[in-house]
């Protein structure tokens, strides 16, 4: 399974680097492929840090104006030419996503996934992995979305929230299966 995760290129600290290495890691052992941003630096490199360790595979999409920053010794790097082509081409890559911590890019690319899968344009699974409560605000945002008619499908059929990694990954592969 090709796995886009959306996450932070910044460096933080462990409440969120613990769970970003350990999701990088079940995606390895479970002989999954990592499709990410590319970037060799903060959370990206600490997810593909625990997937090429653990034996995945990694697919790096980075950006013109950031690929002085992409890792090296991804099994695959494409390099596009502005923000949305990116975002296009990681989903294009990928049988699911996980979104996990992260700035206005990663909202902007969680938004993006959802507004598609609300208007039926994707039916791969997404996962929001709330790591320390870091989404509960956002979580509350889309209930309420729901709540007053704004979106088109039940929330329940565009994301789910998992707490932890393993859970993350435990729903893509159900979701999968399940066909």
């Amino acid at each position: 399974m090709n796995i886009c995760v959306f996450l932070s290129a910044a460096d933080l600290d462990e409440r969120y680097t613990r769970p970003a290495r350990e999701f990088g890691e079940l995606i390895g052992k479970g002989g999954h492929t990592l499709v990410w941003g590319g970037s060799d630096s903060g959370l990206m490199k600490v997810v593909a840090d625990g997937v090429q360790e653990a034996g995945g595979r990694l697919v790096g999409v980075s950006v013109e104006f950031l690929s002085a920053v992409a890792r090296p010794g991804a099994d695959e790097m494409v390099i596009a030419t502005t923000l949305a082509e990116r975002k296009k081409l990681m989903l294009d890559k990928a049988d699911a996503v996980v979104i996990m911590v992260g700035g206005t890019g990663t909202l902007d690319e969680a938004t993006e996934i959802l507004e598609l899968k609300k208007h039926h344009h994707a039916q791969m699974p997404v996962v929001l992995l709330n790591t320390a409560g870091f989404y509960d605000g956002l979580q509350q945002q889309f209930r309420r979305m729901e709540e007053e008619g704004f979106l088109r499908r039940p929330l329940s059929e565009m994301v789910v929230f998992a707490a932890e990694p393993s859970a993350a990954l435990a729903h893509l592969e159900e979701s999968l299966a399940a066909g």
